[in-house]
């Protein structure tokens, strides 16, 4: 598999070499110079999830890793169910949050930390990353306890969850974690930071396990091709499919697997207060405001890292980005979507319910539709709670945590300031 920047499109690399580089010069994006297209839709589509997966990511990485090399990283990684759960008789929930941290981030960090694991050799690497919730959990989850890795988390103190927080923040080891005093935009803005110095990046052998890490966004194409499996059992039509964005690294996603042939009516962008992409869609500017805190806030993301991947495929493939739907949610909406899914029956939190009903506005009535679960509601109990008037008994991973001590660093949202912090914590 080649890559190249899309920056520096002179920079090219395999895939060993972008899932240990992250980003390339000038923190450009890699991206792939071939898209694969798959035959047989339809038989695949048959297949379990599993011996699908093996089959869509050996079509990306078997020449250069072996098929036998992609079936083992997919088997390791690819251990939890995801079921497509009915909502009423247009919508279906692919719930993406029955693995170890309960959240949809599962899927890509469990197959870096595979890959980075089979592909490190002898050098300690330090994977930095920022998360607005729940890539936290499952970065640190995927390379708990792994000895030539090590984790910093950064995140926005006191605008995440606590129990997203508990998550991560309480395993010690080879996983250290910094809450900034600011929001995820301050934090994903030290990453990038970090990478360009090269004290930091070279002394530190650094690595970045966000969505911008392709090995991460490979792992998600293969949910897409499952949300549309079992959404076929019971309906010809092909899918419309809402996407919860924050970084759009989901999103990016779904159209790989679009391009890959998998069939998809549209993708709809749902976004909350901090619009971004809605706006561009719809005016041509792109015009990022401050960063907005809302109950979604996992989505709280006002320049997406991502898009501009989002824009080379659409470029690649001459799909005009105007197929793409874009929908922002108000708090008010949200917390209005989120008691229409428990009128029907459906408990969900806030991430989904804006995807939910931004499907429902968009349908027509022959249309079948298909929102991502990307969070288990009690990661969001306290707004869960408060909205619903609940009380959501936490799962087992949860109550795990519930009572541990937070060992994060408190940090401002100031380079030198977070440079020597990590030189003096991991040199």
């Amino acid at each position: 598999m080649e890559l190249y920047n899309l920056k520096h499109p002179s920079q090219k690399v395999s895939f060993k070499e972008a899932v240990q580089l992250g980003l390339g010069q000038d923190r450009g994006l890699f991206f792939p110079t071939q898209i694969p297209v798959l035959d047989d839709i339809e038989g695949l589509l048959a297949l379990p999830f599993v011996e699908r997966s093996k089959k869509v990511l050996g079509a990306w990485l078997a020449s250069e890793l072996g098929q036998d090399a992609v079936d083992e990283l997919v088997e390791r990684a690819f251990n939890f169910d995801l079921p497509l759960v009915a909502v009423d008789e247009q919508r279906a929930c692919l719930e993406l949050f029955h693995g170890p941290t309960l959240a949809f981030k599962d899927f890509g960090a469990r197959f870096m930390a595979q890959c980075v694991n089979a592909f490190v050799g002898d050098t300690r690497l330090t994977i930095l990353t920022a998360t607005s919730g729940d890539t936290g959990a499952a970065v640190a989850d995927a390379f708990y306890g792994l000895e030539k890795v090590n984790v910093v988390v950064l995140y926005p103190k006191g605008k995440i969850s606590e129990l997203q927080e508990k998550m991560f923040t309480t395993l010690g080891k080879n996983i250290h974690t910094v809450a900034v005093s600011s929001d995820f935009d301050a934090c994903q803005d030290l990453v990038k930071r970090a990478f360009d110095d090269p004290e930091v990046r070279e002394g530190l052998s650094l690595n970045s396990a966000n969505s911008i890490n392709i090995s991460r966004l490979l792992a998600q194409i293969c949910y897409y091709f499952e949300a549309v499996a079992q959404s076929k059992q019971g309906h010809d039509a092909d899918p419309v499919i809402s996407v919860p964005s924050g970084n759009f690294g989901n999103l990016t996603a779904g159209l790989f697997a679009k391009a890959m042939g998998l069939p998809v009516k549209r993708f709809i962008a749902a976004t909350n207060a901090n619009d971004t992409v809605p706006r561009y869609l719809e005016n041509g500017q792109w015009q990022p405001n401050q960063t907005q805190a809302t109950m979604s806030n996992a989505m709280d993301v006002s320049e997406p890292s991502n898009w501009p991947r989002v824009e080379a495929i659409c470029e690649k493939l001459a799909w005009p980005l105007s197929n793409l739907v874009g929908m922002r949610l108000s708090e008010e909406q949200t917390s209005l979507a989120l008691a229409e899914l428990h009128a029907q029956g459906y408990v969900s939190e806030p991430h989904a319910a804006i995807a939910a009903k931004a499907l429902s506005l968009t349908l027509v009535p022959d249309e079948v539709g298909i929102f991502l679960g990307t969070a288990h509601p009690a990661k969001f109990k306290d707004v869960v709670d408060r909205e619903l008037k609940l009380d959501l008994p936490l799962p087992a991973e949860l109550e795990a945590v519930a009572t541990k001590t937070i060992l994060s660093a408190e940090l401002p949202a100031d380079f030198a300031t977070l440079k020597a912090h990590l030189l003096a914590v991991l040199a």
